[in-house]
């Protein structure tokens, strides 16, 4: 079933709490999916650097994989200025100024037992096993502010209830690029093996890293976000609901079918947009809201302004 959530602040000085904002929005519809939750969020941008995660576990081999990836980032020529262990997670800033996306194939490569879960100038996701309190206790995800931001809760179907399994998904070798997704895609094998075929490589069998990855690759070749949003309504079979994250904007796209849930709600100081209004209750309680339910077919998107 899974539920999805997605917030952003349309103007600087309208709001920053995006962490509290999600926590709420994905604790109303926690019944959708209780086995894990996760949060993709954009805030604290520094030209030049790059914040990447990693899922290292917390076990002994935690620390090899964390002089792997130190090591691997010298070796590719980018220099750390800050990190940090939290949970399993391993979270090092870089300035780096070469191929991002052989680079991030090799972080990919960095240690046996450590997964990358985001890259970004802007991105940082955090997910776990467990519900948005639970993530929020071992994060503390309600102390970030920020500019916008997307989350997921997921009930397990088709693989192990473990963080690296968790949504959101980042567009592997692409910067700031993130996906929360409810559905499947059909055409998932003839749609991968195509990128493939280009030289793209994919982490996972998650059908939300595919969608992630192709929307990525329409932008890096000049498709603004909402033309990219709409050939995925032509180019995607099955059913699906989901919202994109960028550096500097949040949309969504919804099948012809329009079997997955979502609903939304629209202010000139923000836009919110859940799988349930409870979500959108949550993030506003008391007040009477105005919301409206995307139609079949539909995509849109937002961007910020100064």
């Amino acid at each position: 079933m899974c539920g999805i959530a997605g917030i952003m602040f349309k103007h600087s000085g309208a709001g920053d709490n995006t962490g509290a904002a999600l926590i709420d929005m994905l604790d109303g519809c926690q019944h959708r999916g209780p086995d894990s939750t996760g949060f993709a969020l954009y805030g604290g941008e520094h030209t030049g650097e790059l914040k990447l995660r990693f899922i290292v576990g917390t076990d002994d081999r935690a620390d090899r994989s964390v002089e792997l990836i130190k090591s691997a980032l010298d070796q590719h020529g980018a220099t750390i200025t800050g990190d940090e262990r939290v949970g399993d997670n391993y979270r090092v800033v870089v300035t780096f100024s070469g191929d991002l996306r052989q680079f991030a194939y090799a972080m990919e490569h960095a240690a046996p037992d450590a997964t990358v879960i985001s890259i970004g100038e802007s991105l940082d996701i955090i997910k776990d096993v467990g519900s948005a309190h639970e993530v929020d206790d071992r994060y503390h995800v309600n102390t970030f502010t920020g500019t916008h931001g997307i989350g997921h809760v997921r009930l397990a179907t088709e693989s192990d209830v473990k963080s690296e399994a968790a949504h959101p998904f980042w567009a592997t070798g692409f910067s700031d690029v993130a996906i929360v997704h409810n559905g499947q895609i059909t055409n998932y094998w003839k749609m991968r093996r195509r990128l493939e075929r280009r030289g793209f490589e994919f982490r996972t069998d998650n059908d939300s890293e595919l969608v992630a990855v192709y929307l990525a690759d329409k932008m890096a070749q000049g498709t603004p976000l909402n033309d990219a949003l709409r050939t995925s309504i032509d180019d995607l079979d099955g059913t699906f609901s989901f919202l994109v994250s960028t550096k500097d904007e949040i949309g969504y796209a919804k099948d012809r079918l329009a079997a997955k849930p979502m609903i939304m709600y629209e202010t000139g100081d923000l836009i919110a947009i859940a799988s349930e209004e409870v979500s959108l209750n949550r993030l506003l309680p008391g007040q009477a809201l105005d919301t409206r339910e995307p139609p079949p077919g539909s995509y849109a998107t937002w961007s910020r302004s100064t």
